[in-house]
């Protein structure tokens, strides 16, 4: 039977991000990104120290099964010397990259109530067959 979701290897470069929201008081973010389809998977950038700008350049690649949700979500985390605030999250549907198409795609942080953005992550997504 033919799947609509095959199986295969999902490759993200995380490139860069703009806009980002300021979270501490004073001076800029130290933001890094979570990366995950499954929870129980997390995938994280290095973190760039004092930006609201950062550039990451980093692939992570995520082994994909025949059923699966296709829904990625970015994380964007500011790091403090004490844990981590929260830049902005969203989820990112690749479902097109299936096509063979890789996908290339500013990625809005909305706010929780959606009126305006937290900042953009820049994404690249490509789908290899299994």
């Amino acid at each position: 039977m033919f799947s609509k979701y095959p199986a295969g290897t999902l490759s993200v470069t995380i490139i860069e991000a703009r806009k980002l929201h300021g979270e501490d008081f004073m001076g800029k973010n130290d933001p890094y990104v979570e990366i995950y389809i499954d929870e129980d998977y997390k995938q994280r950038t290095t973190v760039i120290e004092n930006s609201n700008n950062p550039v990451w350049n980093e692939t992570f690649t995520f082994n994909l099964g025949e059923s699966r949700k296709h829904k990625l979500t970015l994380n964007v985390l500011d790091k403090d010397k004490i844990g981590s605030d929260d830049i902005g999250d969203c989820k990112f549907d690749y479902e097109e990259a299936f096509n063979g198409a890789p996908i290339d795609a500013w990625v809005k942080l909305p706010t929780k109530m959606g009126l305006s953005n937290h900042g953009e992550v820049h994404i690249y997504v490509q789908f290899t067959p299994a």
